[in-house]
This record gives structure tokens, sequence and C-alpha cells, in this order.
């Protein structure tokens, strides 16, 4: 059943749990584009009734090309979630963003190949605007809540998104330097695309891990690399998280929540029932 969320979470790479929740419950759901990630955990933080979602699973056991990126959104929707909060480590293309460093980005490259990127198919087509990616307000008071924590965070930025599992070749890496890419992860996109579809506000807190493989001095991005500096930094998110609850406006008008109005081209008479009955959540307000 949906509650009055005042965001969500999807945690990445270095964070599979959320501190400090009270009144908890885990939510199975069940979406018409197939399991979420994880079980979602709904719980009380600071006053707030938030979720909570693991992106590659619990173990970290979906890599990310394999994220079921539609249902994740789908189920946070349905369970009444209108913001999430996008946590995910990234590497650096920059020499001011150092590891250790947090970066709230304010736009993407879509830089994969293989993903689901829409709900809309089957009879239905919309062609939703995503100039910016990030919602500017939720962004805002993400990059507010980190900057309290006395962590180092840069505002802005452009975040490429490759597809994985692998790291950039220095070639590759050389290449999104010159694009003038900011950071680079793997799960970005589709996920902020899907919830603008969904009419959701989204914004990223990007924690750097390393330097790619473009730094001379620096040694490549490697595994242990990404933990051990995530592991430093989990506590800065969890502290973040728990200063955005504090803080975050209740629920406020968006135009992120109105997303599809201008989006929607299909004629109604022609959608056929089946994908009527599937997208209901997202459309129900424009489709009768």
């Amino acid at each position: 059943m949906a509650e009055n969320l005042a965001f969500a979470v999807i945690g990445g790479s270095g964070l599979y749990h959320m501190s400090g929740l009270s009144d908890t419950s885990e939510h199975l759901v069940e979406t018409p584009f197939g399991k979420p990630s994880s079980p979602i955990v709904v719980g009380t933080l600071e006053g707030q009734r938030v979720a909570f979602l693991a992106r590659h699973g619990v173990g970290h056991s979906i890599n990310p090309t394999e994220v079921n990126y539609r249902a994740n959104i789908y189920a946070l929707k349905s369970l009444g979630a209108n913001r999430i909060v996008s946590i995910s480590a990234c590497g650096s293309l920059r020499e001011d963003y150092a590891p250790g460093h947090i970066v709230i980005p304010d736009q993407i490259f879509d830089n994969t190949k293989e993903r689901a990127r829409s709900f809309f198919s089957d009879g239905l087509v919309a062609h939703i605007g995503v100039a910016d990616p990030f919602c500017q307000s939720v962004s805002e008071s993400v990059y507010q809540s980190v900057k309290e924590s006395g962590a180092t965070v840069h505002k802005g930025g452009t975040f490429i998104t490759i597809e994985g599992p692998r790291f950039s070749t220095k070639a590759e890496s050389q290449a999104y330097r010159a694009w003038g890419m900011s950071i680079i992860g793997m799960t970005a996109s589709p996920e902020a695309f899907l919830a603008r579809e969904a009419e959701m506000c989204y914004a990223t807190m990007a924690h750097v891990t390393d330097y790619d493989v473009w730094h001379i001095s620096a040694e490549p991005v490697t595994v242990e690399m990404v933990i051990q500096t995530l592991n430093k930094n989990t506590e800065i998110a969890q502290e973040s998280l728990r200063n955005l609850a504090r803080s975050l406006a209740t629920e406020t008008e968006c135009a992120c929540h109105s997303a599809l109005a201008s989006a929607l081209i299909t004629n109604p008479k022609v959608i056929p029932a089946e994908t009527r009955a599937r997208l209901d959540l997202l459309v129900r307000k424009y489709i009768q």
C-alpha cells in the first residue's frame, strides 16, 4: 500500500542498507516489469518516512547491465515515493574532483548500449523531456545536506554512464575527458530518465572513488580501491541522508511531477488495453 514518503534512496556500491531507520517494514514488490533488485525497506528517519532499495541486490549480485531499472523505479513509485536520491560510486575525470570527494551532478551523458531505456512501448509512445535530467530542487537539498556533514562536495558536472561491468581503457578515459565529462559510472542511465518518465524528482550523490585510468600519477582503478574509499564515505552518506530527512521540505509541486503532461503523443483510442493496464500507475491522470 502506498504511503506518503519524503523520499526514496537507491543505494549503490558500498551502501547496502540505511542506518538510523526505525519502525521498518520490508516490501517484496511485484511490478509489470519484473522484480526490483531487492526488497524495499520503508522506515522512519529523523521523523520522515523514507524507502531504501539496494540497486545491486543483497550481497551485490547484480551487475550494472542486469539491474532491472524499470522495476526499481516502478516499485518505488507504487509505494508512494515521488523523490529519489541515488547514491553512486564514480570515477573522476577532473583533477579537482578527487577521490573521497562527493559530486552532485547536473548533467548526464548516456554511453550505454544494452539497457531498456523507457517504460513506454507496445502501443504507447512518450517523448520525455530531459534537457536537465536531475531535479534542481532536490539536487540543491542534497548538496546542502552533504555540505552540512563537513565533506568536500562539488555542485555540478556531467556524469557519463558506461555499460560496464569492466572499467575503461586509457583511450576511452582520455576521450571522455576530451568530451568534457566530469565523472564516470555505470548506473545513472537509464535510472534518471526512467524516474523522469515516472514523474519523480531524481538527484545523485556521487562518491568519487578513483581517477579512473587517465591520471598519470594515480594507480588505475581497482575494485579494492573503490571499496576502500566507499567504506570511508559510508558514514558521510548516512549522515547526509539524515541531514536531508531533517531539512527536506514536505512534498511540494515540482515540474518533475508533471513531466508526462506534454510527453504523451499516442491517441488514447489506439492504446492496447494490456499496455494501458501495465502503465496505469504512470499515466492514469492523463489517460482515463
